[in-house]
């Protein structure tokens, strides 16, 4: 009789909460800074520590992130936690500086049209704009970390030309960005095309550092997951309650939901350091906090091994 040789544990797995900035971007009730905070908290409670927590854009463009800068200010003394901020523009830039923010996050589409919907240039134009960013934040301790929305399809172009990804990968990192999302902005990812994304940016930037960003507009976030972790691909972002969609990307639905994701790598043997059940509570205030039902399944119907008592539930006549 020969025994099973023993199971090596698997990698740990670094987790981004974007709940705060892409999840309430597009939801029509705009949040005050005390809720955000009261999330935020509760968030930081379940076991997060990585946080997307807002956009300094325009306020015009996007009313429900016009308090950046008082969020970031309440937000810094939290112990060990660690925040980053969408930056569409050198402005931007500055005003994330002011404040002291841990990382900016500048991102481009893949697709053009989307890139001009999205941010009104084209993507070398945004291209050029970043390496002005990266000159400004030179030296200030900030890290600069880039996203690339529609990496798994456009609304608007459909499938993108093979080899655009990798190459988008390549020039941002010769600009010194490694760090990497991918954003799946209207749910179109499937496994077969994360393979292909992930495999053209090894091929193209063998240096870039993906993390894999899901919407789950067509149920596949989670198999997409799975293909992720497969490809060794151990960095990923999502968002409590399942919030979120681009207000620029016609049927961008909800991000994959944190609690969904914890859910399904704790029953994988990954030791993600997070409370599911406290997790499951703050995404339901998000839900009560924006006045919707919560929006995830595991949010509605629990864990598992969530027990009911047999008496609460009417039994079979005849």
């Amino acid at each position: 009789m020969t025994s099973s040789p023993p199971q090596r544990a698997p990698a740990r797995i670094e987790l981004t909460e974007v709940g705060l900035r892409d999840g309430l971007q597009n939801e029509a009730r705009v949040l005050s800074t005390e809720h955000k905070l009261e999330l935020l908290h509760g968030l930081h409670r379940a076991g997060l520590r990585r946080f997307e927590l807002t956009s300094f854009v325009s306020p015009r463009a996007v009313p429900a992130l016009a308090d950046a800068a008082e969020l970031v200010a309440a937000a810094k003394g939290l112990a060990d936690a660690r925040f980053s901020a969408l930056v569409p523009n050198l402005r931007g830039a500055e005003r994330a500086l002011e404040v002291g923010i841990d990382r900016v996050v500048l991102f481009v589409s893949a697709s053009e049209t989307h890139n001009a919907r999205n941010v009104n240039r084209s993507i070398d134009a945004s291209l050029a704009g970043f390496a002005d960013i990266v000159e400004r934040l030179s030296g200030s301790g900030i890290e600069v970390q880039g996203a690339i929305a529609t990496a798994f399809g456009c609304p608007f172009e459909g499938d993108l030309p093979a080899g655009r990804i990798g190459e988008l990968a390549r020039r941002l990192g010769e600009l010194g960005i490694d760090d990497l999302t991918l954003g799946d902005t209207t749910g179109m990812a499937t496994p077969a095309v994360v393979s292909r994304v992930v495999g053209e940016i090894a091929e193209q930037a063998p240096a870039a550092r993906p993390i894999l960003h899901f919407h789950n507009t067509r149920g596949l976030a989670l198999a997409n997951v799975m293909q992720g972790l497969s490809l060794g691909v151990t960095r990923y972002e999502s968002a409590v309650g399942g919030l979120g969609g681009c207000p620029f990307a016609p049927g961008a639905s909800g991000n994959l939901a944190t609690e969904e994701l914890i859910y399904l790598l704790e029953e994988l043997g990954y030791d993600t350091g997070v409370s599911l059940e406290s997790l499951i509570e703050v995404a339901g205030l998000a839900a009560r906090r924006l006045e919707r039902a919560p929006g995830s399944q595991l949010a509605r119907a629990g864990t598992r091994l969530r027990l009911h008592r047999p008496d609460a539930v009417p039994t079979a006549k005849g």
